[in-house]
């Protein structure tokens, strides 16, 4: 199979379906937008099909609409139907897209649901290897597409349509206004990708959690249980050593208070969507306390520098 399903049981399994279906890692060489990567991106796109050229759409390009079609849909392969071209600089590998979606069972018609209309769906970033580059291309701005999906027999899901509306861009760095520098933080230079590099200072090892803002962004607050996305750079202060980093690969999408080290979470907590943070993180935020092992971090102060991107605020209870 070329491709994988996007198939969604739900609203809530939709964020995670596509996240882990529209994205693939990109080489270094694709990490920034050029002319190849552009070509490389139009030449990934599906052709349209019976399936995909029969849906018809109700509603403007940037709002959730109604797809209907004559069910049951047969969809072979996957299939993609370009509705309204957008305008502006077309999308290149490794440029992080806004978009949104709905979704439709192809044997019944049912709507599925729908996200990215109301903030809800974080970029994503595109790749010609990705469902996300292989459905839409190198898309302007603005675009709306029809996409059929076959029934994928691995995950049990039956075919399905989309309209994949691209919304736009996301910057791939915080844009915030700098901050004053805070005494006694490491501190941060920026290369021309805006990469950084943290400068550790002299003196004793902290022990306490401590952050600081080095741009104030405009956006959203995050908050306890919000999906994030960020670009991050992590040091330790132990050994001095860069020990992971998402720059120069692809930002990384958590989801605040769960699945990451509890600093982590604490660090951008607060924060503004733009900001960039640098937080330290001691054993008992990081990974334990205990002799230092190299292999997983135990015992060792950790300091992190964060770009917050973008935010998917989590559903009202």
């Amino acid at each position: 199979m070329r491709t994988r399903s996007l198939a969604l049981l739900s609203l809530a399994a939709m964020s995670a379906l596509v996240l882990a279906g529209c994205t693939a890692a990109p080489s270094e060489s694709e990490s920034s937008p050029s002319a190849t990567a552009a070509a490389d991106l139009c030449s990934a796109q599906v052709k349209s099909g019976e399936a995909s050229d029969s849906v018809k759409i109700d509603g403007a390009v940037g709002t959730e609409s109604t797809a209907t079609f004559t069910s049951p849909l047969d969809v072979a392969e996957l299939q993609s139907t370009l509705v309204d071209e957008g305008k502006g600089d077309a999308l290149a590998s490794g440029d992080l897209v806004q978009f949104a979606l709905s979704a439709y069972d192809a044997s019944t018609g049912e709507k599925l649901g729908a996200q990215g209309y109301n903030d809800d769906l974080l970029p994503q970033q595109i790749s010609p290897d990705g469902v996300l580059g292989q459905v839409v291309g190198c898309a302007k701005p603005g675009s709306r597409y029809v996409a059929a999906f076959p029934a994928s027999t691995d995950q049990g899901t039956p075919a399905q349509v989309y309209i994949i509306d691209v919304l736009g861009t996301a910057p791939s760095a915080a844009w915030g206004e700098p901050q004053e520098p805070v005494d006694g933080m490491p501190t941060v230079e920026l290369d021309s990708d805006d990469s950084p590099t943290v400068t550790l200072p002299e003196g004793d090892i902290p022990t306490e959690f401590k952050k600081a803002t080095l741009k104030k962004g405009d956006g959203a607050v995050v908050e306890a249980g919000d999906s994030v996305l960020v670009q991050y750079h992590g040091v330790s202060w132990n050994s001095g050593e860069v020990f992971d980093e998402s720059w120069g690969k692809q930002p990384f999408t958590f989801t605040v208070g769960s699945g990451v080290v509890q600093g982590f979470s604490d660090a951008v907590t607060g924060e503004t969507v733009g900001s960039q943070v640098i937080a330290v993180l001691p054993p008992s935020v990081a990974y334990g306390e205990g002799d230092i092992n190299e292999s997983d971090l135990k015992g060792q102060t950790l300091v992190f520098v964060v770009d917050i991107l973008a935010v998917a605020k989590a559903p009202a209870q």
